[in-house]
């Protein structure tokens, strides 16, 4: 599992820096979530990541999926969540996160989904340490539905690894 997501955090990168990809580093795995760094063309990236431990519907081929909370430099968001799954999502789509009954709209374009109102990122991230669970559903540019369930198990410990991040 854990050469899955440092595959997924290698697709992470190429969406998150417009600079060459660079290897990113793994800091350390805690449970679901492992804490990663890179260093580009816009600073040092820090973030935690996790892939899905089911996806919905189970017969089709979703690509590389992952979740994550990064931390970039020169920016004031703290933590900035980020959906990506390996299909284009529907033209002017939601994504619905939902951690333990308690849901937030992100916006998508192309493969990718962000937190529709930036102001709920630091409400996201503190239900997600409080969590146990966590899911997405969207919908993909072919009309299918999907869903996607998470462990928040590792969250807090992920967070931890990367808040001095520099």
């Amino acid at each position: 599992m854990y050469a899955k997501i440092l595959a997924a955090s290698l697709v992470a990168m190429t969406l998150t820096s417009s600079a060459l990809a660079q290897t990113p580093t793994r800091i350390k795995q805690h449970n679901a979530w492992g804490a990663y760094s890179h260093s580009g063309g816009e600073g040092k990236i820090c973030y935690i990541l996790s892939i899905p431990t089911q996806k919905e519907p189970a017969d089709r081929d979703h690509g590389d999926v992952f979740f994550m909370l990064a931390k970039h430099p020169g920016q004031n968001v703290t933590y900035e969540p980020q959906f990506t799954v390996g299909y284009p999502f529907a033209d002017d789509s939601k994504v619905v996160l939902d951690i333990d009954g308690k849901t937030f709209n992100m916006f998508t374009k192309g493969s990718n989904a962000w937190m529709e109102n930036p102001a709920e990122e630091p409400t996201v991230v503190s239900s997600m340490r409080s969590g146990s669970k966590m899911s997405l559903t969207g919908k993909s540019r072919r009309g299918t539905e999907t869903r996607y369930a998470y462990s928040l198990s590792g969250v807090t410990a992920s967070l931890k690894e990367i808040q001095n991040c520099k």
